[in-house]
């Protein structure tokens, strides 16, 4: 049986399923729900010292898709505004009635060392697990001088996670990071440098998510204004993803825990976000949207992926995707795809044909059968296997990429015959 007890950065948690410091965190009634649905911990959300931040209303703007599904909520909601003494009450109470479950405390203040220790002693007192660092806030926080404002400058990183480690000793801390920076690699250095055992990753991604064309203005409004915000949700998995391998496969980060971040709805994101290293996981959107016993489903098919694939625990596929995540100049430039259409599952609509036409490489010919039948058939000789057809294509099993015998050693771009800068030339 597949066991998914797990250690976060020391924690031990009964599933690597978190939520994540959010309005789905806000409050004991919130959390106290959230543990009975059956997710493993909490990071509360975001506290600062009295008195409490103002928020505004409206806070959500969306992104959606063609079929008008939300794909991200670009939100301006800031960090708790619910008194301090308030909410550590609350994490006392509910440590005592989950001894099992993990609450995590994040934390933000400005950037001066009694502000940060001073904050991080009250929380730890009222009984956390670990603290997690709030340096990652793209809106309303950093334009007072916190949020994004710390998490973009590697020094004031290091800085404020040593002052919190100091407080926190042997209890883990997390140094939460904005994606909103050109190397992600940096900052996570600098927290490890400031003795952060773990860090958080992504935090939302700065953005304007649409505009009013009626009120002239980026949404949500806030009569009839509107500003940047934070963008979370399935359309930030692919950056977050990117980030969080960065950091495992840098050997000056690959120390650090990583708790994920970014876009996770399905058992699957979760899988692959542990494959690229990470020890656990933490959600939001996809809470705030489908509500909390989304986790009956992520546990459910995370335990039936490990069974079928004989795991054990986590830590079995941890990592393992790992030593397959590579830098562009090591792919074998040798390697040969082709397409090929099976006509007999084709619904001729002819999507193959448009994409390969107007976007790629001309590869794809219309023909036609008995009975006035269209056929598609891909011309080798031009196809470069970039499978933008088996993309485009609405029917499963339809088009297929199948790998060419050409019978050419594998080359990286270092060692090809082209490039002017290869080894031995």
């Amino acid at each position: 049986m597949a066991d998914l007890n797990c250690s976060i950065g020391r924690v031990e948690s009964i599933n690597p399923f978190w939520l994540a410091s959010a309005p789905p965190t806000d409050k004991y009634v919130n959390v106290k729900r959230a543990f009975d649905a059956g997710w493993g911990g909490v990071v509360w959300k975001t506290l600062g010292a009295d008195p409490p931040v103002v928020n505004a209303s409206s806070r959500y703007g969306v992104h959606r898709d063609e079929r008008g599904s939300i794909v991200g909520i670009n939100n301006i909601e800031l960090i708790s505004d619910r008194p301090l003494d308030e909410n550590l009450r609350e994490i006392e109470q509910l440590r005592r009635e989950y001894p099992e479950r993990v609450i995590i405390g994040s934390l933000m203040a400005p950037i001066e060392e009694g502000a940060w220790k001073g904050l991080a002693e009250k929380i730890l007192n009222a009984g956390v697990q670990g603290l997690e660092l709030n340096l990652g806030c793209p809106h309303g926080m950093c334009e007072r001088g916190m949020g994004s404002a710390v998490g973009q400058v590697p020094e004031m990183v290091e800085q404020t996670t040593r002052w919190v480690k100091t407080v926190a000793g042997k209890l883990p801390v997390f140094t939460k990071l904005t994606p909103n920076i050109t190397d992600i690699v940096v900052p996570a250095e600098a927290a490890r440098r400031g003795g952060a055992d773990g860090v958080a990753l992504i935090n939302t991604v700065n953005s304007i998510v649409s505009v009013d064309l009626n009120s002239m203005a980026p949404t949500p409004l806030v009569d009839g204004k509107g500003t940047h915000g934070g963008y979370c949700g399935t359309a930030v998995k692919p950056i977050a993803l990117n980030m969080v391998s960065a950091i495992a496969r840098d050997p000056e980060t690959a120390s650090l825990a990583i708790s994920a971040i970014g876009g996770i709805t399905t058992w699957r994101d979760a899988a692959e976000f542990i494959a690229l290293g990470a020890q656990g996981v933490q959600v939001c959107t996809a809470a705030m949207l489908y509500g909390f016993r989304i986790v009956d489903d992520m546990i459910a098919g995370l335990t039936n992926f490990m069974e079928e694939n004989q795991y054990r625990s986590i830590a079995d596929f941890r990592g393992k995707a790992i030593r397959n995540t590579v830098d562009w100049n090591e792919l074998n430039l040798n390697f040969d795809l082709k397409a090929l259409i099976h006509q007999d599952n084709c619904i001729e609509c002819g999507r193959c044909h448009i994409a390969c036409e107007d976007a790629a490489h001309q590869a794809i010919r219309i023909g036609a059968a008995p009975g006035g039948r269209r056929t598609f058939t891909v011309v080798n000789d031009e196809c470069v296997g970039c499978n933008l057809c088996l993309h485009v294509c609405p029917v499963e099993n339809c088009i297929e990429m199948k790998p060419v015998a050409n019978g050419l050693a594998p080359v990286t771009w270092p060692e090809h015959p082209l490039n002017p800068l290869r080894k031995g030339a």
